[in-house]
């Protein structure tokens, strides 16, 4: 079967896509995967096509919490391993499992198209020209950090600005009157950067974000959080962990920064340690968000003014899917009703894995949405009937919607309930498959004589 002519595309070979690979593998279910890099690793190949990696890149997530649940990272590994040991991983994961041979590197997929007859069609340029090949089921899997936002002010910059995905290296901010704009992890990384090379660093923020150490009572912080997840609702978790906050690194104020205006649990939190002591030392300046621009003058709202000789620009990403017709996201990519985010309502075969924003990290997640995927396509997980998945969609997105308010409510997930929510989903789909109930892959490949772990697995 492993030699048998691909029946499923999938875009991307960063972690989503090799998980992908894997749990098609997995189940015998033949794959061909598609990357522009010249590498396996997505976002973590530093200097790739689609990198955001930079030099003094960690992760913000604890090793023991971003693994893949079959292949863990060396335990003498530091709890926060760098990008380069990140992308050894991905690497070593890819050819444990038999990954990167199924996968065409250098190859950009330019248009995904349905049939007639409902396959798929995946036009590809590559080394040797642009060629159309035909597939049962699609993947998209190639992220959404890639098309960078940019803010827009008033007035008439004149000043040199930097988006955080292209930031490589601290050299970029010797010497230079920085200002880092964003509360994400990226603008905390890059701050502390410029703090040690700049001849001096600003901090922008329009609203307070919680900042957590990564180490909290001697353990990393993230585990402290997962460990009440399987106990306690997440409001009960918010207090608590705000609480815990306030007692060991005080309130954001403390340091200048903007009292946050939501709860924690409610946004993605920022793990730093230097930031908060950097503020404290006086090697980075706070300020508020900006009112507008004018040459190198920045005034911010609070009416302070101050010249800078270079902005950088950690104000997220726009997600970005060209290859799809716009008529299949509907209402937008960051508010295309997926089920589970995984499977589109409307096309059969059309599946995406980690079109999300977890709460923790992204590995273990896109690793329990590609076995979903690849239960389905295997023909041992069966979707609840179309009207259910739609039902099931506006539940969702309500209750999204009353935790994170407006801020891409249909792409949030809870990363400990989705893992639990997503392997009782492994069983309900078996078991509606063997009741003969909702909805099996409409043409399923030959099924291998080794799908009866997956469904195993699934009771």
């Amino acid at each position: 079967m492993a030699d048998a002519a691909p029946v499923v595309a999938v875009i991307g070979a960063g972690p989503a896509g090799l998980a992908t690979l894997k749990a098609l593998a997995d189940v015998g279910v033949p794959a061909k995967g598609f990357d522009a890099g010249e590498r396996v690793g997505g976002l973590w190949a530093f200097g790739g096509p689609h990198s955001s990696a930079y030099r003094t890149l960690h992760l913000n997530t604890s090793r023991g919490r971003t693994e893949f649940a079959d292949f863990p990272m060396p335990t003498d590994w530091p709890d926060y391993p760098d990008h380069t040991r990140i992308a050894s991983y991905l690497q070593e994961y890819a050819d444990r499992y038999d990954l990167t041979d199924r996968v065409a590197l250098r190859h950009t997929v330019d248009r995904v198209e349905q049939l007639a007859d409902g396959r798929w069609a995946v036009t590809a340029t590559g080394p040797d020209g642009t060629a159309t090949e035909v597939f049962a089921a699609v993947v998209v899997a190639n992220g959404h950090n890639s098309r960078p936002r940019m803010a827009v002010y008033p007035g008439t910059p004149a000043v040199a600005e930097l988006h955080s995905h292209d930031y490589r290296d601290p050299s970029q901010l010797a010497g230079k009157r920085v200002l880092v704009v964003g509360g994400g992890n990226s603008a905390m990384d890059i701050a502390v950067d410029a703090s040690h090379v700049a001849e001096r660093t600003l901090l922008s923020l329009r609203r307070g974000v919680w900042i957590v150490p990564k180490h909290l009572l001697g353990k990393p912080s993230d585990t402290l959080n997962g460990a009440l997840a399987k106990r306690l609702p997440w409001r009960v978790r918010q207090v608590i962990s705000q609480t815990m906050l306030r007692l060991t690194v005080g309130s954001p104020t403390r340091y200048g920064l903007p009292e946050p205006e939501h709860g924690f649990l409610q946004d993605h939190p920022t793990l730093s340690d230097a930031l908060l002591s950097r503020l404290s030392h006086g090697e980075i300046d706070p300020r508020p968000g900006i009112e507008r621009i004018d040459s190198s003058v920045v005034t911010f709202v609070d009416g302070t003014r101050e010249q800078v000789d270079l902005i950088v620009w950690c104000t997220g990403y726009r997600i970005d899917l060209p290859f799809l017709d716009p008529a299949l996201l509907g209402p937008g990519a960051d508010r295309l009703p997926l089920y589970r985010r995984i499977f589109h309502l409307d096309a059969p075969g059309l599946m995406f894995v980690g079109l999300m924003q977890s709460t923790g990290a992204a590995l273990p997640v896109v690793e329990a949405q590609a076995r979903l995927v690849a239960g389905h396509l295997a023909g041992a997980y069966a979707l609840p009937t179309r009207a259910e998945q739609a039902a099931d969609c506006d539940a969702v997105l309500r209750a999204a919607t009353q935790r994170w308010g407006d801020r891409r409510p249909a792409m949030r997930i809870d990363f400990d309930a989705y893992l639990e929510l997503a392997a009782r989903e492994l069983r309900d789909g078996a078991r509606r498959r063997d009741r003969g109930r909702g909805i099996t892959w409409p043409s399923p490949p030959t099924r291998p004589e080794n799908s009866s772990s997956l469904e195993s697995a699934a009771r």
